[in-house]
């Protein structure tokens, strides 16, 4: 079963996101526009694209749509429903519908990124590792000294190794 702490985990993953109650559900910002909350009886509600609800809502038979008065604003779906995977990929495409678009575009060249053809990150850090550096606007081992081990690690799909990695390359080992 999917948990509110794993929704936190994804959320916060995505870059200039916070955590924000909301008439106390648990709920994220970016740039001060909400793309994803939980309600107190546990169905996220999610800011989409029509063209992604369509895609929810197929996928999930107890998923409905999110409006306000005449508007569609996303989709709700019990979290329950969706499996960890599901639910990273769904609060990704809430925060790319409701992020600046400079933003967004930083990130989704991050999902095309190849390990060593980002800056001079080294390529032995791996592909997971160099997508979600590049996703986070980190090109550059400049860019990477200024974090900790354990912003490093909060990136997904960034590991132990990739940080070590890292580490050899700004010590010049």
């Amino acid at each position: 079963m999917t948990t509110v702490a794993q929704l936190r985990k994804a959320a916060l993953t995505l870059p200039e996101t916070v955590e924000k109650p909301h008439f106390g559900m648990v709920a994220f910002r970016v740039h001060d526009r909400g793309f994803v909350s939980v309600t107190t009886d546990d169905v996220v509600q999610l800011h989409l694209s029509a063209d992604d609800v369509e895609r929810l809502l197929a996928e999930h038979p107890g998923a409905s749509r999110l409006t306000r008065g005449d508007s569609l604003l996303g989709a709700r779906v019990p979290l329950a429903e969706v499996d960890g995977q599901q639910l990273n990929h769904w609060v990704r495409r809430a925060w790319l519908h409701r992020a600046p678009k400079r933003l967004a575009a930083t990130v989704a060249a991050g999902d095309a990124a190849k390990p060593g053809q980002v800056g001079d990150l080294p390529a032995s850090i791996g592909g997971p590792a160099t997508r979600a550096l590049a996703g986070a606007g980190l090109t550059s081992l400049s860019d990477v000294a200024r974090l900790s081990d354990a912003e490093l690690l909060a990136l997904h799909g960034v590991g132990p190794k990739a940080v070590r990695l890292l580490r050899e390359a700004l010590a010049g080992v």
